[in-house]
């Protein structure tokens, strides 16, 4: 069937690529309509689903959109966690695959919710590095509250100068 070993929810990280996941879901919400990079509507609807290890929110997309339901236990074949605003979600993605299982999961530790965590200094390292050379103060937006944006301001002035 899968020709990776599975990984449990609580073991995702925003880096998680290629992931196979077998987890039970435990709720689906209402799809809504949201602009794409490119400008193009698209449908997204979240779920939560989980296994014995925590629960994640799994975003369906599009055609994706009403294909599992409560209570069934599915498998996120070749999978990816993104970043959204600073919250963990498992996606299948254009590569990966959704199909429902026959496996049988036990209880669902719903005490931990891998979406609940937030990553702010993921979003950093994505953010402040190469993008705002030359950018007078990009790296400001991400810098953190408490004063530390005035120095922020003060290095990327001093940038302009040169």
């Amino acid at each position: 069937m899968v020709d990776k070993p599975l990984t449990k929810v609580r073991d995702l990280t925003p880096n998680s690529k290629q992931v196979n996941v077998l987890s039970k879901v435990l709720s689906v919400g209402e799809p809504k309509e949201v602009m794409g990079k490119f400008g193009d509507p698209r449908k997204v609807c979240e779920a939560v689903v989980g296994d014995d290890s925590a629960v994640i929110t799994l975003s369906l997309w599009n055609e994706q959109i009403g294909t599992i339901a409560k209570d069934e236990v599915i498998l996120v074949d070749n999978g990816y966690v993104s970043l959204v605003r600073g919250h963990m979600r498992l996606n299948v993605g254009r590569y990966g695959n959704l199909s429902k299982s026959t496996e049988a999961i036990g209880e669902v530790n719903s005490s931990l919710d891998m979406s609940q965590q937030e990553f702010e200094s993921e979003r950093r390292s994505y953010g402040g590095g190469f993008r705002d050379r030359g950018s007078g103060g990009y790296g400001g937006r991400y810098s953190g509250g408490g004063g530390g944006s005035g120095g922020s301001r003060e290095r990327s002035d001093s940038y302009k100068r040169y």
